[in-house]
């Protein structure tokens, strides 16, 4: 059981699926790894042709992994084209990771930082971008870059670094392109999108750090060995960040279509001791016990209402859903950015609800409202922080119907004992 405030988990046990060879984790108890070993493993190959790389991505099937999971070549390609038509191209790799309950490009960037960069330059020379952003908000990750820079010999492309204070909208692509061309790390009203008018004015490709880490293994070894392990609709491999249960945080390498079940044998929590899990961040909301027989794909988690997200999740054991949603909502009426009257007060009026269903002095009518609020809010505002909140509002409602039923009565022995009430839930904070 956790009040006030939530331990962040400073103990970070890092792994890739048994028996899997991983393309994106890396043992680093010796240290950062450096360039020389980098290339000793076969990294910055020569690219004689982006076209054909650009085709290989496209068979791979290679999803974003920032949460939308956007196709990769859709992505490469639309900027590709812009360039063609005459238009400068501009590359920003997003590491912002402004869910507090995800590490995974953090890890990346602090501790395989030429693995990034290696992909940043494979997407700038495919999109034919001569200056490429990466934006972080994290001192450790920001310092990693800029030393492996140093080694990285130049190429064309010329690479920076642009740093930003966190926060859950920061890493919104608008407002990375905003920040990064001087403003503040907010969104802007869409469109037009970066890919049409980014960094500079000019078209701007906008990919999530663990997506360009893929892309020097497809270069290596090609679109069908990239196929080998994943689903057909979710192919490779994706890293999921877990926490919970009252244990540390995991970083893990899995498979797409990795049972749950078999997740949380990893990780080490009994399935009996399972409520439900936060899913993919704070964005995909929560789902019961039935996520038990489930798998990790977009495929699958889509069907149950929810999303793999930034792969982040939360194990709920001890926490009741009721008060882990009603702290989920207080950071969003936090943490919103603003700017858009739907979002200021959507997220307040949700957060108040639950905060009130939390301490059991909701009414009915309260919960209608919430009800409505879940729908019709949804697809409100410059950014995707008012459809997380209403994510959350709903998936609460559906999931966890028995327990909204007790707190409504007064009756949650879980939250009469001290109810959970984290300023950041389940937030991972690794030592620097």
């Amino acid at each position: 059981m956790t009040t006030a405030e939530n331990p962040v988990a400073t103990d970070l046990k890092v792994a890739s699926w048994p028996g899997l060879q991983p393309r994106l984790l890396l043992d680093t108890t010796s240290g950062v790894e450096g360039y020389p070993e980098y290339v000793r493993a076969g990294g910055y190959q020569s690219l004689t042709d982006p076209d054909a790389l650009l085709d290989e991505i496209d068979r791979s099937g290679l999803l974003g992994r920032g949460g939308a999971a956007f196709p990769m070549a859709v992505k490469l390609r639309t900027v590709r084209d812009a360039g063609r038509a005459g238009r400068r191209t501009v590359l920003l790799a997003n590491g912002e990771e402004g869910e507090p309950a995800s590490v995974k490009d953090r890890w990346l960037l602090r501790n395989r930082p030429h693995l990034v960069l290696d992909g940043v330059r494979l997407a700038a020379r495919i999109v034919n971008a001569d200056s490429a952003f990466v934006y972080v908000s994290d001192p450790q990750a920001a310092h990693s870059v800029r030393t492996a820079l140093t080694a990285v010999p130049s190429d064309g492309v010329a690479v920076s670094v642009v740093t930003v204070d966190p926060g859950y909208v920061a890493g919104e692509e608008t407002a990375a392109v905003r920040a990064v061309n001087g403003g503040p790390a907010k969104p802007t009203d869409k469109p037009p999108r970066p890919f049409q008018e980014g960094v500079g004015g000019h078209p701007t490709l906008v990919s999530n750090v663990e997506t360009l880490a893929n892309l020097p293994f497809i270069l290596k070894h090609g679109s069908d060995a990239y196929r080998l392990t994943g689903t057909s609709a979710s192919p490779g491999t994706f890293l999921a960040t877990v926490t919970g249960a009252g244990r540390a945080a995991g970083l893990y390498e899995l498979p797409h279509g990795t049972s749950v079940a078999d997740l949380l044998v990893l990780h080490g929590v009994s399935a009996d001791a399972v409520t439900g899990v936060l899913m993919g961040g704070y964005f995909a909301g929560l789902l019961n016990r039935d996520v038990l027989g489930a798998t990790l794909d977009h495929e699958t988690m889509r069907a149950l209402g929810s999303g793999l997200g930034c792969g982040a999740v939360a194990i709920l054991t001890d926490d009741c859903p009721v008060a882990v949603a009603a702290a989920v909502l207080a950071y969003f009426d936090r943490e919103n950015a603003d700017q858009c009257g739907s979002c200021f007060n959507g997220t307040a009026a949700m957060s108040a609800v639950a905060a009130a269903l939390r301490d059991g002095v909701a009414t009915v009518e309260d919960l209608a409202r919430l009800e409505r609020w879940s729908v019709v809010l949804r697809g409100r505002g410059a950014c995707a922080t008012l459809d997380a909140a209403t994510n959350v509002a709903a998936t609460l409602l559906k999931q966890f119907s028995e327990d909204v039923a007790r707190h409504v009565a007064g009756d949650c022995d879980s939250c009469r004992n001290g109810a959970y009430t984290a300023l950041r839930p389940y937030e991972v904070e690794v030592e620097s």
